[in-house]
């Protein structure tokens, strides 16, 4: 992943104004990109200061040179949950920016508290809190960033969302069930948020839930560019998915991966958190399996997967996934050698006692930082598509 940081002008560093001219008195100064208009000061009083700043105004073809706008003076402004303060430190690193200055707290009986301590009126704000485990406590926390930016004037508000937690419940498989997925869709709506920018939501069709526009970013680069810097032989890779229902991602994946072939793994579900595995469709004899998954949580389907390789003759196994929510006993069951390696991307923090030895982590922060530059500058038809980056 490159480590360009692009500004409106598609340019590296950082960025600068743009020329402003104004004929007349009724002309509103006019300013781009993260810039603020010019305003005329000096050491006068009185009628002279206005008549200044009406000379100053009506000067036909009058050109003001660039300068350069401080940092602080950027309109795009990025605020952490307190979900993955890591992770929005690197994104916020990526783009040269500082994070905002936002206060969280929690009242004794549970109840949260968020004021900003920095001017967002005007701005573009982006608010990066995936809903990780606490899911409804990160969830409510969101939620009351993103009113407390609308009450503050923000102009967008953008909820960088890198694990959106009910996405499984995105339909019904019986009767009297909820699609929680909708009802979280609407309350991130209805609190304020005009765009949702997430990470690998575990159906496309979450995407349709939202009554605004949704980025979807995919993991795939960051895994795809570790992968190849393993150099394993194309001719020893199978790609497999560890069940019916990610066939299409992990095709997508095998597309990329030197168009490899596709193995699957036939999987019956008897209940939340529980799989039995049933069959393998496809050869994994004396290759390197890859499995790829959206998510790891108690790691059951995904271990069962690997143990029925291993019974079919792979040499290796691979474990590649997006979100590690990683719930008891999933560092067991990962750690317990049927993995070569488990490589996971950031989009929740790892505690310290979840780490292991084959485990890997690979950072999404030049993807998101990337992505929001992108949606700052409003240049999908510029100098390189959307499409570069795996984002829907």
């Amino acid at each position: 992943m490159s480590n360009l940081i692009l500004n409106g002008n598609g340019q590296g560093g950082s960025k600068t104004s743009f020329l402003i001219r104004c004929n007349n008195l009724s002309e509103s100064l006019k300013c781009k990109g993260n810039e603020r208009p010019v305003t005329v000061g000096g050491d006068f009083n009185g009628r002279a200061a206005a008549a200044a700043l009406l000379s100053f105004l009506t000067t036909p073809n009058l050109f003001l040179d660039r300068i350069q706008a401080p940092k602080s003076d950027t309109r795009l402004r990025i605020f952490s949950g307190t979900a993955n303060p890591s992770l929005s430190q690197e994104i916020a690193c990526y783009m040269g920016l500082e994070l905002g200055k936002i206060k969280i707290k929690r009242f004794a009986d549970g109840e949260i508290y968020v004021q900003l301590q920095e001017s967002v009126r005007g701005c573009d704000v982006y608010l990066v809190q995936p809903t990780c485990p606490p899911a409804n406590e990160k969830l409510m926390e969101l939620l009351i960033m993103i009113d407390a930016c609308r009450r503050a004037s923000a102009k967008n508000i953008t909820a960088v969302i890198p694990y959106f937690g009910y996405a499984r419940a995105d339909r019904k498989t019986q009767g009297r069930e909820s699609i929680a997925a909708k009802l979280v869709a609407n309350l991130i709506t209805e609190a304020g948020a005009d765009r949702v920018l997430a990470c690998d939501l575990h159906s496309g069709q979450s995407m349709g839930y939202f009554d605004i526009p949704v980025d979807h970013v995919h993991g795939q680069p960051v895994i795809l560019d570790y992968l190849a810097s393993k150099m394993i032989c194309s001719d020893d890779l199978v790609v497999v998915s560890p069940d019916v229902g990610g066939v299409t991602r992990a095709r997508a994946f095998a597309k990329k991966l030197s168009d490899a072939p596709l193995a699957i793994v036939d999987k019956r579900r008897h209940g939340h958190n529980v799989s039995e595995v049933m069959n393998l469709i496809g050869d994994v004899r004396g290759k390197v399996a890859v499995m790829v998954d959206d998510m790891i949580d108690t790691a059951g389907t995904i271990a069962n997967g690997a143990a029925l390789l291993h019974q079919e003759g792979a040499r290796e196994v691979y474990a590649c996934t997006t979100h590690a929510v990683f719930s008891p006993p999933a560092i067991e069951r990962l750690s317990s050698g049927l993995f070569q390696e488990v490589i996971i991307i950031n989009t929740i923090p790892v505690a310290e006692q979840n780490y292991f030895p084959q485990l890997t982590v690979l950072s999404v922060a030049n993807l998101l930082g990337e992505t929001i530059w992108r949606l700052h500058d409003d240049c999908a038809g510029g100098f390189e598509p959307y499409s570069s980056l795996g984002i829907d």
